[in-house]
């Protein structure tokens, strides 16, 4: 692993910001509060090849990685429009496709998701199950050559921008232990017996949240991802993918977050001086520069990992956790610095807290990741 960037990469975070600048502040603001979606900012990413920057070649992706996708992540955030479903739709459900589609499945998909004309989000999880996948009671069973879906998904981000539904579905049971075998599904949101209510949210986001009805939707056989039952192997090819580009949305975030807590300390003067000159300011904003990059070393870390096909789990999860953390604390120093005005819309404080609020709950929790740590990282004896 190189610390230092290369050009491509450079080329990529220079691209990125100049074509995101225009659409934070303000235009996310506006966005997040009405929580009507960043189409514009979408697709013309989707035209310059930044959407599907992950995805082969010969779908019109850019035949890059999660590094290069991870790039993408940060420096919209950086500039002050994070954009969620590109950790659903290029990270997740892209990586999915791409390594467990069938030829026709790509080929019907893939295209449109690397120029972003096209949006598959995930659905796994249940108001039921939380966490603990192997208790997933949304199940397929099979009906002559195809199968019946049926079941409730739950908080599933941007159901509304989606054309299709990556679903986790029970279809068996293993043996030995009782524990749910799982398999994915590739759903189209029109499916007939498929509901879709909108789940309301106080955060300011530009996505929505939905609640979704699976009530004997019919799938033909090629609607099965990969093999069946081996949709919980399968899936956390794509679940370290949303990790680590949700830790990078964090990173970017974070940045966004001291780059306004700066300028407005180094220009907002009290008593004749600006108030950067404080310590009980410039401390807690250099606390959490800190906490930031180091944040940001491990995002890298965990990509270069699974870009190159070692084991990703522990990082991506640290990464997760460490981004989460420390844009969690460089927004509330923000807020904090601009005093009153962290709580005004003109500087558009209160959409970044928002979203990172919700990144240290999904997609995975802090305490889920801590408890992976303490077993698997530890060898702790099993808590839960």
């Amino acid at each position: 692993m190189e610390f230092a960037e290369n050009p491509d990469h450079r080329a990529i975070r220079e691209t990125v910001a100049k074509i995101a600048t225009p659409y934070g502040g303000a235009y996310y603001t506006e966005h997040a509060d009405k929580h009507t979606p960043t189409d514009e900012l979408w697709q013309i990413l989707g035209r310059k090849g930044f959407i599907g920057i992950n995805m082969p070649e010969r779908f019109g992706g850019g035949g890059a990685g999660i590094t290069e996708l991870a790039l993408v992540c940060e420096e919209t955030a950086a500039q002050g429009a994070p954009l969620l479903l590109l950790l659903v739709s290029s990270a997740i459900s892209g990586e999915v496709l791409s390594r467990y589609g069938s030829p026709e499945q790509q080929q019907t998909w893939l295209p449109g998701m690397a120029t972003g004309e096209r949006k598959v989000v995930f659905a796994i999880t249940e108001p039921d199950a939380g966490s603990n996948t192997h208790q997933l009671s949304t199940h397929a069973r099979r009906d002559g050559d195809g199968w019946v879906l049926r079941g409730t998904k739950y908080y599933i981000s941007g159901v509304d921008e989606a054309d299709a539904l990556v679903v986790v579905a029970r279809t068996g049971t293993e043996p030995a232990t009782g524990k749910g075998l799982m398999s994915l599904f590739l759903v189209p949101t029109d499916s007939p017996g498929l509901t879709a209510n909108e789940l309301p949210v106080a955060a300011s986001l530009p996505e929505k949240q939905y609640t979704l009805f699976f009530d004997d939707v019919r799938l033909d056989a090629q609607q099965l991802i990969g093999v069946e039952n081996e949709g919980f192997q399968q899936v956390f090819h794509g679940l370290n993918p949303e990790r680590i580009t949700g830790a990078a949305i964090c990173v970017g975030i974070g940045r966004r977050a001291l780059a306004l807590a700066s300028e407005y300390a180094r220009n907002r003067e009290v008593w004749g001086r600006p108030i950067g000159t404080h310590q009980g300011v410039s401390h807690a904003l250099a606390k959490a520069k800190i906490e930031v990059d180091l944040a940001a070393l491990m995002t890298a870390k965990a990509a270069w990992l699974h870009d190159h096909g070692l084991p990703a789990g522990e990082a991506s999860n640290e990464a997760k956790y460490a981004a989460a953390e420390a844009a969690y604390a460089a927004v509330d120093a923000a807020i904090q610095t601009h005093g009153g005005n962290g709580l005004s819309t003109e500087f558009g404080l209160l959409p970044l807290w928002g979203i990172v609020r919700l990144l240290r709950i999904a997609p995975v929790s802090r305490e889920m990741v801590l408890n992976y740590v303490a077993q698997h990282s530890l060898g702790l004896p099993r808590s839960y």
